[in-house]
């Protein structure tokens, strides 16, 4: 059906969606307020929650969706308790009262499903679109081609960068005649690359046409960093996208789809119309089928993410296919007045497509009234019109006003209007963290937000705020590699980088990290000097020895940074960017190894592509200050937001397009609208391209000036000034070029004279219910400044505590529970070294002789390694990113030790011995609880590294009481049969020096987890511990089966055994649909490397030295799952 006719109106109490649904939900319609909602009443109805995938856009909207649906999920169950105790229906939650309806029977099934929900919530998938494919990929194994060791980057700038000079030189670079810049063959790749599933025109221009050879090299390069990234394994997240669609649609598709389907049985897509074709590909082939829900929740009006890749055109190609097409109605934001406003000023428009149409909202019988009282203006949507005749405003030759002029009469005079607000006793309505009116309050700055389109603007309405004395800041505008923060660090690390420089010293003591005057520089004698060049060399050793962070510490305590920088104006500002700096490019020397000289060109790297970055999360300039204060920020940045009030200064000004010829994207028509690159720049239909180009450009500025306008609950301000190019705004088009069906030009006929401004504002104010809209004329007074009213001072008394502090209540591990057990020079995890006075192994029992004894004798391959932890930990990480089943396993095993004895300044001694002593141990078959399968046979997507856990201990958060390791002995006291290996183990849990109890939570990291036939999942912890007597040589022996029960009693891996296999079995039920402990938890496997000699390791009563093999019984298991839970076994 047509997005453009009416839809129906979306129930959340109606039936629940099945097959493919799109729900249009305009601003402030209570889009995650429906999501929640349908969560939990697929939840009530008997959706595992496991079975549900909520997908989101951001990972920031990621957190805030978790947050939602877990209290939309615990207040419906704690309702129908309440129900089910005889509480009547206080009204107000009609999702409740649908789930309250029916038999006891029913609601009591219904309350404990939502229970149960809530207790394992951990196990909702609930993710970005990206995380989602990371997932997916990784669970889907040799399905895939996604190799475990690639690493993921934020960009591939640099390789781009690479790609582009090594074509441009080899085309150009020998001959001389370039016809174009390599700037310009930058400009083409990026966006080519940057859009890799996008068709490149021109392809049918002549071969020799400049176009023709600025299409050529889009292609080339593409082909280029592609094959670079594979070869040097690195990938970025948008990739991951790529990846998982072509796994859908390849070889394996059918089995891919098969998993996800039998995975997810309800899908959940919100904001869905910043998706893009690959996204919308990936959902439609895995979840559009039968027996699966999928449901789109977004808002077309709001697609304003182009420049990210986001496109509206995968939304509307996506609503076509839907079985059901509804719409969201009732606006829990914004006031009567307000939307009616809107509803004048709209009217049925078309925001840049035929079927992305304004649609009619009503308010919440609450919000009927105005809820804003004592403005100077009550009016809901206030249009304030700069004249030309304004002696302020200068004009140009033809007579209209100057953009610059106007940009600047509009901020002072926007600061004028919020302190006539603020002088006045304005209230509002008062709301608490929930949302829920509680009365009415003054308005403050607080409540007051000023939605700009640029960087630039946003610093133009600050100034002339602090100007009056109101406080603002500015929320995320800008890259804080574009402030004077970033080029002070850059200063500094080119002074650390040489401390012995008098000039890099001299620039160095104009930052704020030595706060030097002109006039102190110009002065100082030689010694002071000298001072500067020591403390200069101190900073380069710290940097070098400890990391970004201690050198930022080193100067905010030795040099009092913060007291300096806050003692200026912008102090609080400035000192904000400076640490976010500080983090930027600790977490860069941390995960690319960077030294002080590639620290800094790293820095400098940024700071030249500020000016073009599209505002990655943690790169947008963070709040310098959580006071009461207007909120300046952009409209991008304000999506998803509200505020009691809006200023909107700008809307007159038509969005930025470059004058100069560059490659545009757009949907070409003759094609489908298939997104389309046109990098020719010329050619036959590069005017026809950049038309449409332009039209969809004018589109999302109109979509702009919605979603800007729709921020507001109470009241919206917005400036009209007439300027040469006001004609291509959206206020103006909307004004004066919108068609009786609702059709927006793309652009402007002239900008009207002043008078027919004002005539048609009038006409638009008289459309709308009367005091909806007031038209008003800008003009400014004298210089206005605002002072808060003063607070009656209180007397103050000391504060007490009034909680308890639970000491008890830690993060705590196997290690510091058994930590006063082991001799404190024998460290537990991941391997306890041989010591001095470590008593002699005791002889085994029942010596074979012969042959068998002959092979015992035989020494370890490990045993002249190295011992103590850092062995270990090197162990640890070679094993972890080894490919067990590489043709060449000795090469992929040197490699990677040799790399990791690099990193960690290991003596490994003869790197020779220790990779034949690890493959020896990779090839030595496990027994049978893995059916005699050897490490060398698990494939990667077969296997999972370093599983980190966080499990709740008796309560976690809320605790229940305490986890004690006698709850533990008694488990496995009445659990485990006679013959047991670990049958003796509960006495040992009566050790004292063990930690007693605990509560909090558990933490750890499992080696490895293996994924066997059927499927069954097996537990691998790594152990290089030396088991022999400190003066023998090492030998097999030493690694007896009867040995290994010894040790794993003795140094308490029975507990971690345990504790593992519990965290091992909750992920496994988390993670799959119709888990059993008894089918898939395949036992634990304890692999003590010394003791392993391949396929020749000698074998006694079946099994083998070296590795100590054992199947928890499962009663045992969910027994202690209970037990660190805070229930009773």
């Amino acid at each position: 059906m047509s997005r453009g006719a009416a839809s129906a109106e979306f129930d959340v109490c109606g039936p629940l969606p099945a097959g493919v649904t799109v729900l249009e939900a305009s601003a402030g319609t209570g889009k995650t307020y429906t999501i929640a909602s349908l969560a939990a009443r697929y939840v009530a109805d008997g959706a595992p929650l496991e079975r549900l995938l909520l997908i989101t856009f951001t990972r920031m909207a990621t957190g805030e969706l978790r947050d939602r649906v877990r209290e939309r999920l615990l207040a419906c169950e704690q309702e129908l308790s309440r129900r089910l105790d005889g509480a009547p229906d206080p009204g107000g939650d009609p999702v409740v009262s649908l789930l309250a309806t029916g038999s006891r029977a029913e609601v009591a099934l219904r309350r404990e499903r939502l229970a149960h929900a809530v207790a394992d919530f951990d196990a909702a998938t609930i993710a970005t679109t990206h995380g989602f494919c990371q997932e997916v990929l990784a669970a889907l194994g040799t399905v895939t081609d996604l190799d475990p060791d690639t690493a993921f980057v934020e960009d591939v700038s640099d390789l781009l960068e690479e790609a582009v000079d090594d074509l441009y030189v080899r085309r150009f670079g020998p001959h001389g005649g370039a016809r174009f810049s390599r700037a310009e063959a930058l400009r083409i790749s990026r966006i080519a690359v940057f859009n890799p599933l996008a068709t490149l025109e021109p392809s049918h221009e002549p071969p020799d046409s400049t176009a023709a050879m600025r299409y050529r090299l889009a292609e080339r390069v593409r082909r280029e960093v592609e094959q670079r990234k594979r070869r040097q394994a690195v990938m970025t997240y948008d990739d991951l996208l790529t990846r998982l669609n072509q796994t859908l649609i390849g070889p394996a598709a059918e089995l891919a789809r098969a998993r996800l389907r039998a995975r997810y049985a309800v899908v959940l897509v919100d904001e869905f119309q910043d998706t893009d074709p690959v996204q919308w590909q990936i959902l439609h082939r895995a979840f559009a089928a039968p027996g699966v829900t999928l449901v789109l929740i977004a808002d077309p009006k709001q697609a304003i993410y182009a420049f990210r890749g986001a496109d509206v055109y995968a939304y509307l190609t996506a609503a076509k296919t839907a079985r059901i097409d509804a719409t969201l109605l009732e606006n829990r934001r914004s006031d009567q007045p307000l939307l009616d406003a809107y509803d004048a000023l709209f009217a049925d428009a078309r925001l840049g497509h035929e079927e992305i149409v304004y649609r009619r909202v009503r308010a919440t019988p609450a919000h009927q009234a105005p809820r804003l009282t004592g403005a100077p203006c009550a009016a809901a949507l206030r249009v304030r019109v700069v004249e030309r005749s304004d002696p302020a405003i200068e004009q140009t030759n033809y007579g209209y006003a100057r953009a610059p002029s106007a940009r600047a009469h509009i901020a002072r005079d926007l600061a004028a209007d919020i302190v006539a607000l603020l002088r006045v006793p304005a209230t509002i309505e008062r709301r608490d963290a929930d949302g829920r009116a509680t009365g009415r309050e003054r308005v403050c700055p607080g409540h007051i937000a000023v939605l700009v389109r640029t960087h630039r603007t946003a610093d133009l309405v600050r100034e002339q705020l602090q100007v009056a004395a109101v406080p603002a800041v500015i929320n995320g505008a800008g890259s804080v590699f574009a402030t004077v923060a970033a080029r002070d660090w850059r200063v500094l690390l080119e002074a650390i980088e040489r401390p012995a420089s008098t000039v890099r010293a001299r620039t160095a003591a104009l930052t704020p990290f030595l706060g030097w005057s002109a006039e102190r520089i110009a002065t100082a004698p030689e010694q002071t000097w000298e001072a500067v060049h020591r403390r200069l060399h101190r900073w380069s050793r710290i940097l070098r020895e400890d990391g970004v962070a201690a050198l930022t510490e080193a100067i905010m305590v030795g040099e009092d940074l913060a007291a300096r920088m806050l003692a200026v104006a912008e102090g609080e500002r400035r000192l904000t960017d400076v640490r976010h700096v500080a983090q930027l490019l600790h977490r860069a020397a941390s995960a690319e190894r960077l030294g002080v000289s590639a620290l800094r060109g790293w820095l400098a790297e940024r700071i030249a592509d500020a000016e073009s970055e599209d505002g990655e999360e943690e790169r947008t300039r963070r709040l310098d200050s959580d006071a009461d204060a207007v909120q300046v920020l952009t409209i991008h940045r304000s999506k998803g937001l509200e505020f009691p009030i809006v200023y909107c200064p700008f809307l007159w000004e038509p969005g930025y397009l470059p004058r100069d010829p560059e490659p545009v994207s757009f949907h070409d028509p003759a094609v489908g609208y298939a997104r389309t690159i046109d990098v020719g720049l010329e050619g036959r239909a590069w005017a026809a391209h950049l038309r449409q180009y332009r039209a969809e450009q004018r589109g999302e500025d109109l979509r702009l000036a919605y979603v800007a306008l729709t921020r507001a609950r109470h009241q919206a301000v917005i400036w009209w000034a007439a300027s040469y190019d006001s004609r291509h705004s959206a206020l103006g088009r909307l004004l004066f070029a919108k068609g009786p069906d609702g059709t927006v030009a793309a652009d402007g006929s002239a900008t009207p004279s002043d008078t027919a401004v004002l005539k048609r504002l009038g006409e638009l104010a008289a459309r709308a219910p009367a005091g909806s809209i007031e038209i008003e004329r800008s003009t400014l007074g004298l210089p206005a400044a605002w002072s808060p009213a003063l607070e009656p001072p209180q007397a103050l008394a000391a504060a007490h505590l009034q909680r308890e502090l639970d000491l008890r209540w830690r993060r705590t591990s196997y290690t510091d529970i058994t930590a006063q057990a082991h001799d404190p020079l024998v460290a537990s995890e991941p391997e306890e070294p041989l010591v001095a006075d470590e008593p002699e192994a005791p002889a085994p029992a029942g010596v074979p002789a012969g042959q068998l004894a002959a092979e015992l004798e035989r020494t370890s391959p490990l045993g002249g390694m190295p011992v103590g932890t850092e062995f270990g930990t090197l162990v640890h990480t070679v094993l972890e990113a080894s490919d067990f089943t590489a043709p060449d396993l000795d090469a992929e095993l040197r490699r990677h030790a040799a790399a990791a004895a690099s990193r960690r300044a290991i003596a490994l001694g003869d790197l020779e011995e220790a990779v034949h002593g690890l493959r020896a141990a990779i090839e030595t078959p496990l027994g049978p609880l893995v059916d005699g399968r050897r490490l060398r046979d698990v494939a990667r997507g077969d296997r999972l590294d370093e599983l980190e856990f966080e499990l709740p201990l008796a309560g976690g958060d809320d605790p229940r009481g305490r986890l004690t390791l006698k709850a533990i002995a008694a488990v496995l006291r009445t659990r485990l049969a006679p013959g047991d290996p670990m049958a003796l183990y509960a006495s040992r849990l009566e050790d004292p020096a063990l930690r007693a109890s605990v509560r909090g939570y558990l933490t750890g990291s499992i080696d490895l987890v293996l994924r066997l036939p059927g499927p069954r999942f097996a537990l691998v912890d790594y152990k290089t511990n030396w088991l022999g007597p400190a003066a023998e040589p090492l030998r097999l022996g030493h690694y007896r089966p009867d040995a290994l029960a010894t040790e794993m009693h003795r140094a308490h891996y029975g507990l971690q055994a345990l504790l593992y296999t519990v965290a091992l079995h909750r992920y496994l039920r988390w993670r799959m649909t119709g888990y059993s402990a008894a089918r898939h938890l395949a036992g634990v496997l304890y692999l003590f490397l010394r003791g392993m000699t391949g396929e020749d390791t000698p074998v006694l009563d079946g099994a083998r030295c070296g590795v100590f093999a054992w199947r928890p019984p499962v009663g045992a298991v969910e027994a202690l799952n209970d037990v660190l839970d805070g229930r009773a076994a």
